[in-house]
């Protein structure tokens, strides 16, 4: 039976749409910053929009977690970049509220599409965190860059969600090296008629991905929160101007590209506990660090160690949540709980400034860090492995000895996938037998005259009894 499983799409369309979903939450203090100081809006009432946009790439998360290979990555790419385009254009072209609303939360709903079909790509890569790394390198590379032009192009709200539109139409010729829907199962028959397909699609590792998601939505939670505030504390307790905040901020994001960079050379060399948890320690003491910073120094300090630690851990974290269904479901549900975390930051930590003060905040959400760390490094030590793909199992050239011992009662030519909490039938090429070749067979016949002798010899005989 021929292999009819869809190799995995290119890394570096995936890349772009990462880079393009991811912008917009990398670019939020700036964003909140503008909002506020050129609209009629209060600081709380600005990181509202900020969350507002972000919830709107949440929700495009959870509604798409597990229609992708149905509907189609480069549809649903395409939707998504178009949909950025509109929204953050809107949203730059007016200084009416409520467009201004409308646009950001339409252009985080196609950030939000493009991040999904990101992350159900990276998960069928060969190496998910390679992969993840390469995307986190390439949004900070482009932040940097926006967090040093921005500045020097004038005031203006709209000019962050311009720069939001712009990168996601850059991206959009990555589109087309994305496959299409996929409407068929391994075995070529319809996917909505097969029974067995939709009884196996339930998620592995129930328990583990919901403890991550809920973990990292908090984690994302703390850390944005921080991000959205960052500028006002800059410019309240430190006294920074736009464009010093601006290179401080490149600076953090330029740290990032280095962090991002060891961990791609490190790749699973310490396992995923140690960058998760160990990071998210490291983070917290950086959070309350940079929340109490009074001078250029210290809040450098703590911005640029902050942004060089985060961005190791997220990749390992998106790994992580890559490798406990190949599908791509737990990342992209994953990845929404964190955009979930990332949309309720700024105001969560404008509410925190203005009760407790930013000293107060950062104290506040370092604690809640330092509670997270533990179940999600506990998560990674519990998922160990990936699960067996198809791919794998073609990769390899066969399926171990274990797999196929366990395959016996399973139709020919198929074997169970290990690793999930079910069995799968995995479509294997059939093995030709090779035909069985056998020695002539030689009979040997009498002769004519033998024959005739026979005949008389038992006339004879006959005469003889009678």
């Amino acid at each position: 039976m021929p292999d009819r499983t869809p190799a995995p799409p290119a890394a570096w369309p995936l890349v772009a749409l990462f880079t393009s979903g991811y912008v917009a939450p990398y670019l939020l203090p700036t964003v909140v910053g503008r909002l506020d100081a050129h609209l009629p809006l209060s600081p709380a009432q600005a990181g509202l929009i900020g969350s507002v946009l972000l919830l709107g790439s949440a929700a495009a998360g959870f509604t798409l977690a597990s229609r992708i290979p149905r509907l189609g990555p480069r549809p649903l790419a395409r939707l998504g970049l178009l949909l950025a385009v509109l929204g953050y254009g809107t949203a730059a072209a007016t200084a009416q509220l409520p467009l201004v609303v409308a646009g950001a939360v339409l252009g985080g709903f196609g950030s939000g599409t493009a991040t999904a079909v990101a992350a159900s790509g990276i998960a069928a890569q060969r190496d998910p965190h390679r992969t993840s790394a390469l995307g986190l390198l390439s949004v900070s590379a482009t932040a940097g860059a926006l967090y040093l032009t921005l500045p020097r192009l004038g005031g203006g709200h709209g000019l962050p969600f311009a720069a939001i539109a712009l990168v996601a139409l850059a991206c959009w010729p990555a589109t087309g090296r994305l496959p299409g829907a996929d409407r068929t199962d391994p075995t070529g028959r319809p996917e909505d008629t097969d029974p067995a397909v939709r009884a196996s699609g339930r998620l592995p590792y129930p328990r583990a991905g919901v403890v991550l998601a809920g973990a990292l939505m908090l984690w994302s939670l703390a850390q944005n929160a921080l991000w959205g505030v960052s500028g006002r504390i800059g410019a309240q307790q430190a006294g920074l101007s736009e464009v010093t905040l601006g290179i401080v901020f490149a600076a953090a994001l330029g740290a990032g590209l280095l962090g991002v960079t060891a961990a791609s050379l490190l790749g699973s060399r310490l396992g995923r506990a140690v960058p998760v948890g160990v990071g998210t320690v490291v983070i917290a003491c950086c959070v309350v660090l940079a929340s109490h910073a009074r001078d250029l120094g210290s809040f450098a300090a703590g911005e640029i160690l902050w942004n060089a630690v985060y961005p190791v851990a997220l990749s390992y974290a998106i790994g992580l949540a890559a490798a406990l269904d190949p599908r791509g479901r737990w990342a992209v549900l994953v990845g929404s709980a964190s955009s979930l975390g990332v949309a309720c930051g700024p105001v969560t930590g404008s509410l925190l400034a203005e009760a407790a003060g930013f000293p107060g905040m950062g104290l506040a959400l370092g604690i809640l860090l330092l509670a997270v760390a533990g179940p999600m490094a506990g998560v990674a030590l519990h998922v160990g492995g990936r699960p067996l793909t198809p791919g794998s199992v073609r990769r390899r050239g066969g399926a171990p000895a274990a797999v196929l011992a366990a395959g016996a009662g399973t139709p020919a030519g198929s074997v169970p996938r290990v690793g999930a909490q079910e069995l799968e039938v995995v479509e294997l090429p059939q093995l030709r037998a090779r035909p069985l070749r056998l020695p002539p067979l030689r009979v040997l016949l009498p002769s004519p005259t033998a024959t005739r002798r026979g005949r008389d010899r038992a006339r004879r005989r006959v005469g003889a009894d009678v």
